[in-house]
């Protein structure tokens, strides 16, 4: 008789697979919780401590470490030698393992979680049942999934599992192992401040395969992190439209971490992961309406989010014209049914976009050939004790907040950046030159008429003071840079000639 070992901490699928099992004549040994749940089903099976001849122990802890188990597992049935201690030990052949494993990311996801609850969330003997069977893949099919019941129970009713089937279902169980103990891993670092280990393994899920990339003869998919954030396209609610592509989702992530700069009612709209519009007003609807002023060319084809719900008059406002996607933390009925005027439109709600996220913990991560560049995230704007007025003409209490919402416009501007922002709008965007110089040019160019007594952000310092003497021209009232440059001075005094206003915050914001 063939014998199967099922022991799941999920046990979704569970009864079914087994009864398809005993249907087909397998035995089915179990394990504590299973086993309670194949009692209650009366589904016949042998505990795992009848096969051990011990008692399961410590807590649970100890299981089915023991060799009436593992040799059952790991002995090749085309290998005489191993047959034979099979039958000198009085083992038995184990042909079928489904094991899933502690919930080790469900416990360590919820707050505040006690580092020893985490601890016992370790699984020990299901990795290693899964990883020997994995490796006994020609005798052993091995299941980590619960999608795969069905299919395997399809295949062994016509008589057998192809070998490819037991290499794909390989594949899956060592990657299901992988993934368990990266997680694991990343979270101990975190626990002893361990920022850069010397091994650094990263683990995600497939959410999505796309049609294709960046471009068409790209392929590509979208994975997300074991643990996600709350506010991010990961977790999005898909409310209608088309499938998100690649662009879709890159240009959607950048959007909403500008967004989370602000804590008042605000709207971005991106184009080619760049900011194309950002405002901040009473309501949403006053918000788009001053980001779509600012570039009504740009915003064509673009991604807008909110971080306040979106009621009916937004949403008419926003079909006006062509966007790819929408995002807010809600949404009114109303403002839905109008969105279905136009059934590719995406729209996304991402639940908690209304509050401030705190993503300083978090890593990010650059990928090159060969390697991978990782940092902490520019989770900051600047220390409010480091800023400094070094002109002769002082800001205003407005001016200052002006500036401030400038500068988190241009933090997320792509390097060389300049943004000119009037009335807590982003009039002017000039980003990814290679030199200040254009990037001024091309923001102040773009802010238009409306440029004069404007404020001006750098996401670095001026290296030369012909940045100055370019706003000073279009009639800039105030500054804010980091500072830093050996030519300061020479800056400062073209401000002062000017009549601007200019403050360092000693902290540059390079987005490369």
């Amino acid at each position: 008789m063939k014998r199967a070992l099922i022991s799941l901490s999920d046990k979704t699928g569970a009864v079914e697979l087994a009864k398809g099992l005993v249907e087909l004549g397998f035995e089915i040994i179990s394990t504590g919780g299973t086993a309670a749940l194949f009692d209650k089903n009366k589904i016949p099976n042998t505990q795992v401590s009848d096969i051990t001849k011990f008692p399961e122990c410590l807590d649970g802890r100890v299981k089915t470490l023991h060799p009436n188990i593992f040799g059952g597992i790991l002995a090749m049935r085309s290998n005489a030698s191993h047959m034979g201690q099979v039958k000198d030990l009085g083992l038995s052949t184990i042909d079928l393992v489904a094991v899933n494993l502690y919930p080790f990311k469900e416990t360590i996801s919820k707050p505040n979680v006690i580092f020893g609850d985490a601890v016992e969330n370790i699984d020990i003997g299901g990795p290693s049942m899964i990883r020997a069977a994995a490796k006994n893949y020609q005798d052993v099919i091995v299941l980590v999934d619960s999608a795969d019941y069905s299919p395997i129970l399809a295949e062994l009713k016509k008589g057998r599992v192809s070998l490819d089937t037991k290499k794909r279902l390989m594949f899956k169980a060592f990657s299901h192992t992988a993934s368990y103990d990266a997680l694991i891993s990343n979270y101990l670092a975190k626990q002893i401040g361990e920022e850069f280990p010397e091994q650094l393994t990263l683990t995600f899920d497939n959410k999505q395969n796309m049609r294709y990339g960046e471009n068409p003869h790209q392929k590509a998919a979208f994975y997300s992190s074991g643990l996600v954030q709350k506010t991010s396209v990961a977790t999005a609610e898909f409310l209608q439209g088309k499938e998100l592509s690649f662009n879709n989702i890159n240009d959607a992530g950048g959007a909403l971490d500008l967004l989370n700069e602000f804590s008042e009612c605000a709207c971005v709209a991106v184009k080619h992961t760049n900011p194309c519009g950002v405002a901040i007003a009473k309501t949403p609807l006053e918000a788009y309406k001053t980001a779509y002023k600012a570039d009504p060319i740009s915003i064509f084809g673009g991604i807008v989010v909110f971080n306040r719900k979106v009621c009916e008059k937004t949403a008419v406002e926003l079909n006006k014209i062509f966007l790819e996607i929408i995002i807010a933390p809600d949404y009114d009925k109303k403002a839905l049914e109008v969105f279905k005027a136009k059934p590719n439109l995406r729209v996304l709600k991402i639940t908690g976009l209304d509050k401030q996220m705190d993503f300083s913990s978090t890593m990010d991560t650059k990928c090159l050939y060969g390697g991978l560049l990782v940092q902490g995230r520019d989770s900051t704007l600047f220390d409010t004790k480091d800023l400094k007025v070094v002109t002769k003409l002082k800001p205003t209490k407005d001016e200052l907040k002006q500036l401030e919402f400038a500068y988190k416009v241009v933090k997320h501007t792509k390097s060389n950046a300049i943004v000119v922002a009037k009335n807590y709008s982003a009039i002017g965007i000039g980003g990814g030159q290679t030199n200040r110089i254009w990037a001024a040019t091309e923001a102040l160019e773009r802010a238009g008429e409306n440029v004069k007594g404007a404020m001006l952000a750098s996401d670095a310092f001026f290296p030369f003071s012909d940045t100055v003497e370019l706003a000073a021209k279009h009639g800039i009232r105030a500054i804010i840079q980091p500072g830093g440059s050996i030519k300061d001075a020479d800056s400062i005094a073209a401000c002062d000639k000017h009549g601007i206003a200019m403050v360092f915050v000693g902290q540059r914001h390079f987005k490369h």
